[in-house]
């Protein structure tokens, strides 16, 4: 079965580093956009769907009980794993009680810092002490499948401070962890101050890429001494605690995504939402389509460009060997790339530079 995706783009605060279309919203449009999403959901056949959700934001652990109630309805209870993403500190008994109504057995926090004055300046209001309470209640509730974020190259981040997290989050045992090295781009403030060369949001005091990759490679070490290894270049888990969910986007199986800016997969097309909430909205109210683009992907660039990513690597057939054999060569031969059980993985050399070596496996 496949894998249903529900966008909840609302938020109490616009995080310096987020590059991701939600933020703080009009009043009042999260109840039309609740009637909007659970429109989508009626129309599409969901026969097919329903093993895994995910609940991702913005901020959906945001929302209030009978909201999260309205959405249970609109949905099949059948996962093998339900995740929901949730800000330290907008946990309540209530909301966690609302949630394994839903199904939801698997819980992401987005950390990104245990570290007091690294939050501050990205405009998170948590500390350390908040995300404690939050494991803990999790774990009086019954929702042991936690995952804990981290962003590596946070302004004013150092090797100290940086250990700092790895070790808080060790303390925590949980399954399953992701460490998200800072996206420099014009989508999200911070990194429009860096490519300006400006000062605010700490954009003079973020750490250089050496330094970045330094700290990312510290918590695959870590994590690999605690019984978390790697499976995705972001990710990691205790064996059996991989994200189910996520596999499917790296594995290019079907989902269907709903609500602002969700994307869909079918096995064949690619297809995304409008991109704000205020234009879901609206397209649902005025009885118009919600999808703003579409593709057909070739399977063979995606087996490469998606498939990389993971540390199971790909199994290369001989049309593959004939189309991209050069370049596969080339990284075997440089020590990006290496073999194993006859399957093609970037090694850690080449995790560090792979997005110039997905690259050439997309069209020109």
């Amino acid at each position: 079965m496949a894998g249903i995706y529900i966008s909840w783009p609302f938020c109490a605060q616009k995080c310096t580093y987020c590059n991701f279309a939600s933020g703080v919203q009009p009043k009042g449009l999260e109840e039309r956009y609740l009637a909007a999403l659970k429109l989508e959901i009626a129309k599409a056949n969901l026969s097919d769907y329903g093993d895994t959700l995910y609940l991702g934001g913005g901020t959906p652990s945001g929302m209030e009980p009978p909201a999260i109630d309205q959405l249970a309805a609109s949905l099949p209870n059948t996962w093998r794993e339900a995740t929901l993403e949730a800000a330290p500190g907008s946990l309540t008994p209530e909301r966690v009680r609302a949630w394994l109504r839903l199904g939801i057995d698997r819980v992401s926090l987005g950390v990104q810092s245990f570290v007091r004055a690294e939050l501050a300046r990205t405009g998170r209001k948590h500390d350390a002490a908040t995300v404690e309470r939050d494991v803990a209640l999790l774990r009086a509730e019954g929702i042991h499948k936690i995952n804990l974020d981290l962003i590596a190259g946070l302004p004013g981040q150092t090797a100290e401070s940086w250990q700092s997290s790895l070790d808080a989050l060790a303390a925590h045992n949980v399954p399953h962890a992701s460490v998200y090295m800072l996206e420099v781009d014009d989508d999200s403030r911070l990194g429009s101050e860096i490519l300006l060369g400006g000062k605010r949001y700490g954009a003079f005091d973020v750490p250089g890429d050496d330094q970045i990759a330094t700290f990312y490679e510290t918590a695959v070490e870590q994590f690999e001494r605690h019984g978390i290894h790697r499976y995705e270049i972001s990710n990691f888990a205790r064996p059996g605690a991989e994200s189910l969910h996520n596999l499917k986007y790296w594995h290019r199986e079907p989902y269907l995504g709903f609500g602002s800016d969700a994307h869909s997969f079918d096995g064949t097309t690619r297809w995304q939402n409008v991109e704000t909430a205020v234009d879901y909205v609206a397209k649902s109210e005025a009885g118009e389509s919600f999808r703003a683009e579409s593709s057909c992907p070739d399977p063979i660039e995606e087996k490469f460009f998606v498939g990389l990513r993971l540390t199971e690597g790909v199994n290369p057939d001989a049309s593959d060997w004939l189309r991209y054999g050069p370049a596969l060569e080339r990284h075997l031969s440089t020590g990006m790339m290496e073999r194993a059980d006859g399957r093609l993985r970037l090694t850690s050399r080449g995790i560090m530079v792979s997005n110039e070596i997905f690259q050439e496996f997309l069209p020109a």
